[in-house]
Order: structure tokens, then sequence, then C-alpha cells
């Protein structure tokens, strides 16, 4: 803000006060260790380790506290696949035995279990763990949102859908309890569209369904538009409707948007899915699925486009065998296949050899 008077005031209290610790500025407190822990978790993203380091050396002091577990445990939960030789089971255990009180930290530990999936006896004790939460504290919204999140993951949307509902009442505007609520919905759209229900009854279910997700995955498209996937989404529920309009509004968003290389995949292949499937424009969806591929980045998306573009050839090239355009993408798929053969001869060779020098490919950006 440019008060640097104000600072200073502020810096020479923080100097006053470690002083009396025998340190100019630092003072070795696990309970500040704690607090930054905390405040580092709230931060998300890439701070979450630099959390769990915080909570490990509070807990160095004070190895039995409720809270320096709690914090430990926390980090440790999202960190579960990063290094993927973590373990969040035994922290989540200790601070669950040591705040029998926190029922997020019991949401938290039924959501582990129920991903390890290793034997009947931890589904089960998933299930009590949340049933217990739900009931101690049947208004904590962090508690209701997980516990949603453990229902969607058994493929129980309507149970999801109820819970969100529920904290969507303490936070009416939360774009991510908007969110999650449409995915549930458009994961019944899906359910339904697998079972190929027929007749009137079937399309007007199909279009209510699609009706609640487009309406909650709006609300959390205005509420924050940086959400995940949520235009994409939109897009292709819109397309489901035949309301094309509103879906290449939708697409065009997402595109606009800075997105991750297999984001920017799976998008081209939505998009040209749409343009193959809805708006009859064969042309727009190869150009769309070779800009898919061309992403250097090993994907399924990836290789659903690949298989795409060569059945379209392949039935363009039945119909008239001169068919420039079929040619045009069949010497792309058999480009790109060439030189990825290359590229993994080149890495085992260097392996081989022990060679750590990068081939010339790779310098070029290929």
């Amino acid at each position: 803000m440019g008060r640097l008077s104000d600072a200073q005031i502020y810096v020479d209290k923080v100097k006053h006060i470690c002083e009396k610790f025998s340190s100019p500025y630092r003072i070795e407190s696990p309970e500040l260790d704690c607090e930054e822990g905390w405040t580092r978790l709230k931060c998300g993203g890439n701070q979450n380790e630099r959390a769990k380091v915080c909570f490990e050396k509070a807990l160095e002091k004070k190895p039995k506290n409720p809270e320096f577990t709690s914090g430990l445990a926390i980090a440790s939960y999202r960190l579960d696949n990063w290094p993927p030789s973590q373990n969040a089971i035994d922290p989540l255990r200790q601070a669950i035995q040591l705040n029998p009180d926190n029922q997020y930290l019991k949401v938290l530990l039924a959501l582990k279990l129920h991903k390890m999936r290793e034997e009947g006896e931890e589904e089960g004790e998933g299930e009590k763990l949340v049933q217990e939460a739900l009931e101690k504290a049947p208004g904590i919204t962090d508690v209701l949102r997980s516990a949603a999140k453990f229902y969607r993951r058994k493929d129980e949307p309507d149970k999801a859908i109820e819970l969100l509902k529920k904290a969507l009442e303490y936070l009416p505007n939360n774009a991510y309890l908007h969110c999650q609520i449409g995915c549930c919905y458009r994961a019944k759209v899906l359910q339904v569209m697998n079972l190929r229900e027929n007749g009137i009854y079937g399309k007007r279910k199909l279009l209510e369904l699609i009706g609640h997700a487009v309406a909650h995955l709006k609300k959390a498209d205005e509420a924050n538009d940086n959400l995940f996937r949520v235009c994409s989404f939109l897009a292709s529920l819109h397309a489901l409707a035949d309301q094309y309009e509103e879906a290449e509004y939708y697409f065009q968003k997402e595109f606009s948007k800075e997105l991750t290389p297999v984001a920017k995949q799976l998008l081209h292949l939505r998009y040209g899915n749409f343009q193959l499937y809805q708006m009859k424009c064969e042309d727009k969806a190869i150009h769309h699925f070779i800009e898919g591929v061309k992403i250097n980045q090993k994907s399924r998306e990836k290789e659903k486009m690949k298989d795409k573009l060569q059945k379209i050839a392949k039935m363009r090239l039945s119909k008239n065998g001169a068919d420039s355009e079929a040619l045009h993408v069949l010497a792309f798929l058999q480009e790109l296949n060439e030189k990825m053969q290359q590229a993994d001869e080149d890495s085992e060779r260097g392996l081989e050899s022990g060679s750590l020098i990068p081939s010339a490919s790779s310098w070029n950006g290929e």
C-alpha cells in the first residue's frame, strides 16, 4: 500500500517481541508453525506440501497436540496422490483418536477408505463414519460437502444432491456447491442415456434432468467463471437438448480459457463430436480432432481422436478413393505414428546407453 512508515512500526514490534526469545526476527514456536500450516492449507494448491511440513515441525515439540495432528491429517489427505507413496489413512486415524468430535476428519477417512476398496470391511467402515458424522454435525457445510462427495463416488447421485442442497441453505451463492449439484444431475443424465429409455416419458425425464443440471452449472459459472470444465459441461448438455446456439456459446467460452494440455484435448474431442454428430459438419470435426491430436500429450482423449480420424478417413475413401481430405488425414496420422515410434526408439537407446543428452528432435520441441 506504500505505507512504509506504518509497516516499519509493525516490523519494530515484531523485532521487540522476538528479541525476548534471543532471535532478531523469528520465534521458534509450534503454535506459530501450526498457524502457518492452516494459512497454507487455506491457500490450497501447491501450498499443501509446505503446510504438511509446518504441522510436522509443530508436532516435533508437541506430538500429541490434537490441533497439530488434525492439520497434518488434512494436509496428508490432500497430498495422498503426490507423491504416491504417502498414505493418509494412519494420520487420519490418529487425528480422529485425538479429536473424536471432529466429524470432518471422519468423512475424509471414509473417502480414503472408499478409494482403497481393498476389503469389504473398509467399505462398511466408511459408510458408518459418514452416517455418524452427519448425525453429529448435520449443519456443518464442510461435512455435508465431503459426505456428498462420498455418495457421489458410490454412484448415489440422489443422496449427494440431497446433502449438497442442504449445504446450499447455509451458502446459497456458493459456486462450488452449485457446480457439484450440476455435476450430480449430469451424472443422472448419463445414467438415463445409458439405460436407453425410450418413449415420451424417457425424453421428458432426460430434458428435466438436463434443465436441473444447466440451472445449477450456470449459477456456478456466474459466481465463478474459472471453475474447471463448467462451460464444457454446459455446452454438452445444451447440445443434448438440441440447443445448439447455447452449446456453441459455452464451447467458445471454454476455448477462451487457459487450459492444461489434457483439458485442451478433451475440449477438442467434445467440440469435434458436437460438430460431427449434432451440426453434421465433418470438416470442422476433422479440424478439431487434428488440433487435439497435435497437442504433445499422451492421453485417452488423444487416442480417441486418432481412432475417430482413422474411421472418418476410411469411410470417406470407401465412397471416393480420391478424397483429398481423407488422404490428408491418413498421411497426417502416418507421419504422427512414425514420429512417435522414432521418439520411443531414441528414448530406449538413451536408456540403454545411459545417456541423458536430449535428442535433436527434443530441442526442436517435437
